[in-house]
């Protein structure tokens, strides 16, 4: 009964670290919240947090939490 088998829509999750990055260096904002990053690429919020957390732990990013729950984030080295 055919439904099953199609695939599930939307493109796959591919960005890579350098995608991410972009979305920093392509804004004029200085900080980023994760759901902001989220909103400019093709993964999860939950998945997008994970990926700007091992960044941070690479140094080409840091955060700062603000609020309960919410991070902020930058680009290493950037004024802000």
């Amino acid at each position: 009964m055919g439904g099953s088998d199609s695939p599930s829509p939307g493109p796959k999750p591919n960005d890579t670290d350098q995608d991410i990055l972009n979305v920093f260096k392509k804004t004029t904002d200085p900080v980023l919240s994760t759901a902001e990053v989220a909103n400019n690429i093709s993964i999860g919020h939950r998945a997008t947090y994970n990926r700007l957390k091992s960044l941070e732990d690479t140094g080409e990013l840091q955060s700062k939490k603000v609020g309960g729950k919410s991070t902020v984030w930058w680009l290493a080295g950037e004024a802000i």
